[in-house]
């Protein structure tokens, strides 16, 4: 009787051990140590990350970047990079969030109508079935004639 009335905690105990342990791991994933690094490596291995297709471990490195060197030059292209990352990985709200952020903080910034056109696309991008609700048209619409109104001579007002 005393060693079945000790099963059931047992195998509560177990369970969350083990539920804390798969947590765990999932979250150094997300997170990366703090380890300074020179702005130019932290940014070429996002960009290798990037090229390797793990958008993930990208976005975090683009972070990381901007974290570390938060006023350099690499940071502002770093939020862009961050939004193309998310794009890539078809994750069109934290693009666009992240394109947006960058307008907020850098409006006339380099990457600025690079910025306004990962917007449209990511609203294009979305559009599935024209027989249902317009709303994410008509924000694609709207985002590519902002594009072509305020970089007429671009290559994205060309491409939008």
């Amino acid at each position: 009787m005393r060693l079945s009335s000790k099963f059931p905690i047992l195998l509560i105990a177990t369970a969350a051990l083990t539920l804390t342990a798969c947590q765990s791991r999932d979250k150094r994933r997300q997170e990366l140590a703090y380890v300074e690094r020179p702005v130019e490596a932290l940014y070429n291995q996002a960009a290798s990350e990037l090229d390797k297709r793990d958008f993930d471990q990208a976005v975090l490195l683009f972070n990381e970047v901007e974290r570390q060197h938060p006023y350099s030059e690499w940071a502002r292209r770093s939020m862009v990079m961050t939004a193309f990352a998310h794009y890539q990985s078809r994750n069109y709200d934290e693009a666009i969030s992240g394109a947006q952020r960058y307008l907020a903080l850098h409006p006339g910034g380099s990457e600025a109508e690079y910025a306004y056109y990962l917007i449209a696309a990511s609203y294009f991008d979305q559009i599935t079935d024209v027989g249902r609700d317009q709303a994410t048209t008509e924000r694609a619409r709207d985002a590519l004639v902002d594009v072509v109104r305020r970089f007429p001579d671009s290559q994205y007002a060309r491409d939008a």
